[in-house]
């Protein structure tokens, strides 16, 4: 088959860029053109909670001009995103109603959890070495313009995702609002990491064996990490002597793609970096002001974060955003398969929620079970697909979080948590159809849902919990089959079901009324 073109669009707080890549089921994903334009959204975003119409102009003018290189190479498809930026701008649907108008681009505004997923995506298409890194305690820290995130991995397994408000440009703005000498602005850039990294430290490494099952990798990525990168192995080449950082082949060596820099040379690399002045940082790294102005908090962020992990080795994959969005679509049209599921990471994400909300017991590992053995048995009548089974699995899950700060009013308590606290890879929409099917479980349903997945989504979570109404597992290994437009459960329980045939009365009406089946609770009978 030939292969396929494919432009990504990254609208990010600092730059605009477009990527053209060639998918092939035989080869994969490779990059073919890059272009990338500094345009400071973020800076407006920060300053003022708008993107004025001059930087709105210059964005559609880019942007027509990309269309023009898509077209130039025949694009089949493509994808824009937005992030952060103009996930915050109060302007935002102007913004980009202005962009489909003037360009024709429909452009998407990535949730913070969408954003981080992606360049996870876009880290795991380096697969071998991904998976070998993750084997042992990792901290995958993405610093960006607008915030910063911290996902813990451990045995292959994502242990925990943090969003910070650490972004360089946010940083950038308090200094910009300080009058003080430039030498003391590295003091409070330090005050404001460590505030930040006090805070999570304490709350996500607390319990955490550093010694047994400690961090020993970071995988570092963001923009700024490239130029630092780059920077930092002319740096440690000349510390030991050498005349340029070679691979012996006389070519180059582009850090980032496969190689990996101990912590003991970044540190005196960043070090060294923030006590030049930011005119030798835009002479060193051939930027201009504003961009220089960001990377002494970001070499001072990547310092911090070796600190506190006591990370052995740093990697560099040398990846970006457009690289995450051309893999999520290179999936999606099944040319791109990938080892680490990231499904699981989401789950996983869930599951660390519910032990800290302290649900996570075995009644709630029984009403997922059922849960998801009745989207399963009910597939014809739900038309929901995987996404859909994912999303009830997550409610499932969470179902009972909201009795850590209330055991009346759950329900609105469990929304007020889910919708707080952030699930790697899920939409904002997505969480609000969770947070929702969880506030219905257990409170009379709101027939205002517009959305029919929360209305089915309720039925089949109220049913699952009513299975185990005595929270005794009673129903953990039932028999579930349709017959005659009923669903009957038959329980292998060999105890009194009274309980459980009184809750699924109670919600079989709802149960009924959603998908036209009548649930029917029954015991095996014996001999």
């Amino acid at each position: 088959m030939a292969a396929q073109l494919f432009a990504a669009i990254d609208v990010g707080s600092f730059k605009l860029e477009l990527g053209i890549y060639e998918i092939t089921a035989k080869n994969g994903l490779r990059q073919i053109d890059h272009l990338r334009h500094v345009i400071a959204l973020g800076k407006n975003t920060y300053s003022t909670g708008k993107i004025s119409y001059e930087l709105i102009d210059e964005m559609c003018r880019i942007l027509e001009e990309f269309v023009k290189v898509m077209k130039s190479y025949q694009v089949s498809d493509y994808r824009a995103y937005a992030t952060t930026a103009m996930r915050l701008a109060k302007n935002n649907q102007i913004i980009l109603e202005q962009i489909r108008v003037r360009t024709g681009i429909s452009v998407k505004v990535l949730s913070n959890s969408e954003q981080r997923l992606l360049t996870y995506k876009a880290i795991a298409v380096k697969e071998s070495e991904f998976q070998k890194i993750i084997q042992k305690g990792t901290a995958i820290v993405d610093v960006s313009f607008g915030s910063m995130q911290i996902s813990l991995f451990d045995k292959d397994s994502l242990v925990s995702t943090q969003n910070l408000p650490l972004g360089v440009m946010a940083i950038g703005t308090i200094l910009s609002k300080i009058p003080v000498h430039s030498w003391m602005q590295r003091a409070i850039v330090e005050e404001v990491v460590d505030k930040e990294l006090g805070t999570y430290k304490k709350m996500y490494l607390r319990d955490r064996d550093m010694k047994n099952r400690g961090i020993k990798n970071l995988i570092a990525i963001g923009e700024l990490v490239l130029y630092l990168a780059r920077d930092e192995v002319d740096y440690v080449a000349s510390y030991r002597g050498k005349s340029s950082a070679s691979d012996g082949s006389g070519q180059e060596k582009q850090l980032g793609i496969t190689d990996r820099i101990s912590a003991a040379d970044f540190m005196a690399y960043a070090d060294r970096l923030c006590q030049m002045s930011q005119d030798q940082i835009e002479e060193r790294f051939g930027v201009n002001a504003g961009y220089a102005s960001l990377l002494m908090p970001a070499a001072i962020i990547f310092r911090k974060v070796v600190e506190m992990t006591g990370a052995e080795m740093i990697w560099i994959p040398g990846i970006r955003m457009c690289d995450g969005i051309a893999s999520e679509y290179a999936q999606d049209i099944k040319k791109l398969n990938f080892t680490h599921s990231f499904a699981d990471d989401i789950i996983m994400a869930a599951r660390n929620m519910a032990k800290r909300y302290r649900c996570g017991g075995s009644h709630t590992q029984c009403v997922e079970k059922l849960a998801l053995q009745l989207f399963d048995v009910m597939k014809k009548y739900h038309g929901l697909g995987e996404r859909g089974r994912l999303l009830l699995q997550i409610a499932a899950i969470l179902h009972g979080c909201g009795k850590f700060i209330s055991t009346r009013n759950t329900g609105t308590s469990a929304y007020n948590i889910i919708m707080a606290t952030e699930i790697i890879g899920l939409s904002h929409e997505e969480r609000e159809l969770v947070a929702n099917v969880v506030r219905r479980c257990g409170e009379e349903y709101d027939y205002v849902d517009n959305d029919t997945r929360v209305a089915k989504l309720t039925a089949l979570l109220r049913m699952a919990n009513a299975l185990d109404r005595g929270h005794k597992q009673k129903a953990e290994n039932c028999r579930m089959n349709i017959k005659n437009g009923e669903l009957v459960v038959t329980a292998g329980y060999d105890g009194d079901i009274s309980l459980e045939l009184f809750a699924v009365s109670a919600c079989g009406d709802f149960f009924e009324e959603i998908f036209g089946i009548k649930p029917v609770l029954k015991k095996k009978r014996r001999g």
